[in-house]
């Protein structure tokens, strides 16, 4: 199985992956699918990064290096990781996508993740297990190793594990558990006061689409729109980190 490699400029950024903009998507079909993208902008961090090199960096091939491409999830984990995945798993994976668009002279670094959930029983598992499975073990483990007080970026690219979800084909909830948010900000707490003392902001934003006119909606942040088919939420993690229930999502549609 193939193993995903990055140059090593795309693991610095990592270790700045709070200064990100995140965006999570949710379109629900009317046949109960449902397409979900996670992405994640890293052209502010580039920016900041870029100003911090030195000449000698900034003329490597590896900063020079402009990527653009899309991967199967599944054929992107090394064997390691692959060979523990139970059957649940691989049907998550495999119906997975990560995508890489990077060109570093231009300030420009996104990652995102795409899934097709089928129902929404399907959907529940993906957002209650991806988690569990690394990305790429490779990039955690260099992350951790070879960056002192690394940060691990799989939380944030994962960035359901302190959600408590309840997912029917008429209904969408989702509950920030505290303890584990708190847990979170423990180990990713000082890269994001270190992103705010630079002065970048956290932008984060989430979009739900329904095939249906939903039908209530309960959330402090969030906004549904006139013809009552897309549920918007927009704060940031600055926000989030003060008053963590912002995120709660009730939608009955």
């Amino acid at each position: 199985m193939k193993k995903l490699y990055f140059p090593f400029v795309f693991f610095l950024l990592f270790c700045l992956s709070s200064c990100v903009d995140i965006e999570e998507r949710y379109d629900f079909k009317s046949d109960g699918s449902c397409n979900v993208l996670y992405g994640f902008d890293m052209g502010k961090a580039v920016s900041v990064l870029a100003n911090l090199m030195t000449d000698s960096v900034r003329e490597t091939p590896q900063y020079n290096l402009v990527k653009d491409t899309t991967l199967n999830f599944y054929n992107a984990l090394p064997d390691s990781i692959a060979n523990k995945m139970n059957a649940e798993e691989i049907k998550m994976a495999q119906g997975s996508d990560l995508a890489v668009k990077m060109d570093l002279k231009h300030n420009i670094m996104k990652v995102s993740v795409k899934h097709e959930a089928r129902n929404a029983a399907d959907l529940q598992y993906y957002l209650q297990h991806l988690n569990n499975i690394s990305m790429n073990g490779d990039l955690s483990q260099m992350t951790k190793n070879k960056q002192p007080g690394g940060f691990d970026p799989q939380p944030l690219i994962n960035g359901q594990s302190y959600y408590n979800y309840d997912i029917t084909p008429h209904k969408f909830y989702r509950i920030i558990d505290k303890v584990k948010f708190a847990a979170f900000l423990k180990k990713a707490g000082a890269k994001f006061a270190m992103a705010k003392a630079m002065l970048i902001d956290m932008p984060y934003k989430v979009v739900l689409r329904f095939a249906k006119p939903v039908k209530k909606m309960n959330g402090s942040k969030a906004i549904l729109s006139a013809d009552r088919h897309t549920v918007t939420l927009v704060t940031s993690m600055d926000e989030v980190m003060k008053n963590p229930s912002l995120m709660n999502l009730k939608i009955d549609f």
